[in-house]
């Protein structure tokens, strides 16, 4: 198992550098850039070469690229050209919220999603059965942010049960339970909203690969042999059937990442997401290639993840 990881890590390695070149010449392709938001009418050609010469950006888009790679492997992630500050610590700085929202979503996505499908895959063709593909359904079709809006106008405008946005409420004295409760109540929106997707999606792959392996024969050997229908399904055929769910938690990682931008704007969680949008809006390409490379990192290392709990799931597989 240990050279199995050695190995997937230096493999990763190309493919972290392969997702910040095409990142990086992508961003170069768009139109505007970091000066962009500097100019007005009454700046003078000369100010923006000078500003041009000092940001390097005057230079061709290779030579930017490997001065850009130069400086990270020294551990440099360069400065934010809105805000002057170092792009490394304000990642870290959104880091905690970013992976507190998208934890918590998977932690719902699966939690529910597993027995919901076993569930369905056990009545199958009942209503409860009908009815969760309905919500399945509508789980994957609907957007995040119309369901985010939703959430907010139903919630906290009208029932004010929970807080319209915010990380939690810098003015709160509590300590222990009330102040991880006032931190729940900024939580909860926000992480129905990335889980939804990724539920429905789990829930559907556990329904199919139930119903394929409920109609295997040792199934019925273990229903014959007078084995209750809980082990039979709990014991037996669940463990057999988290194969393809297993594949959903490496391929959803990146869409969790990525429906961070868009609920964390919508509920202005102060995470990555948000530090994306605005680093986008501003053309803030140092935060832009940052963020990229972490968030790289992250989902190559979910999909390791994945990869290993195949071996404790199917004993088929050994690396």
């Amino acid at each position: 198992m240990g050279k199995y990881i050695r190995k997937r890590l230096i493999q990763s390695i190309p493919v972290v550098f392969g997702i910040t070149i095409l990142t990086y010449f992508i961003m170069k392709l768009a139109p505007g850039g970091p000066l962009a938001n500097m100019i007005n009418p009454r700046t003078s050609a000369e100010s923006i070469l000078r500003a041009k010469e000092a940001m390097g950006l005057n230079k061709p888009i290779i030579i930017q690229y490997v001065n850009w790679l130069r400086e990270l492997l020294q551990g440099n992630f360069g400065y934010s050209t809105n805000s002057g500050q170092q792009v490394l610590a304000m990642i870290l700085e959104r880091l905690p919220a970013t992976l507190l929202l998208t934890v918590t979503a998977f932690v719902i996505s699966f939690v529910v999603g597993i027995p919901l499908g076993v569930y369905s895959a056990t009545h199958k063709y009942s209503a409860g059965d009908y009815g969760l593909t309905i919500f399945s359904f509508i789980g994957i079709s609907i957007p995040s942010f119309f369901f985010g809006m939703g959430l907010i106008y139903i919630f906290a405008i009208k029932l004010k049960w929970f807080p319209t946005s915010g990380f939690g409420d810098t003015t709160f004295k509590g300590t222990g339970m009330a102040l991880f409760l006032n931190k729940m109540k900024y939580l909860v929106m926000p992480a129905l909203v990335m889980s939804l997707a990724n539920l429905a999606t789990v829930m559907r792959f556990t329904r199919s690969s139930m119903v394929e392996t409920l109609n295997q024969d040792y199934i019925r050997t273990a229903r014959a042999k007078g084995l209750s229908e809980k082990v039979v399904i709990y014991r037996h055929a669940l463990k057999n059937s988290l194969i393809p769910v297993i594949t959903i938690f490496g391929l959803s990682i990146p869409n969790l990442f990525g429906g961070a931008y868009i609920t964390e704007k919508v509920f202005s969680w102060p995470g990555m997401g948000l530090l994306g949008v605005d680093a986008i809006a501003n053309r803030d390409y140092a935060v832009l290639m940052g963020l990229t490379l972490f968030t790289a990192i992250l989902v190559l290392v979910g999909n390791l993840v994945a990869d290993i709990l195949y071996s404790f799931v199917d004993p088929r597989i050994r690396y």
